[in-house]
């Protein structure tokens, strides 16, 4: 999992999140993050973020390209 870093996500930056939802079936959300939520260094589920269109959810992954292209 990436995403544990704070120093590695910064707004404007694609990204691929887990929403509070998805968390059991781990289903990805892919956008570009608008605000960092979480205040620490580190976290081991991930940083927690705000995207563009206001979803919320914790990053799983960063330097990705949406498969569908949005």
């Amino acid at each position: 999992m990436e995403g544990q870093y704070r120093k590695d996500i910064y707004p404007g930056q694609e990204v691929a999140i887990i929403l509070k939802k998805d968390q059991r079936t781990g289903k990805l959300t892919y956008g570009i993050v608008k605000d960092l939520l979480t205040s620490a260094a580190y976290h081991s589920r991930g940083i927690k973020v705000r995207l563009t269109d206001g979803q919320v959810g914790r990053v799983a992954q960063t330097d990705v390209v949406d498969p569908e292209g949005e």
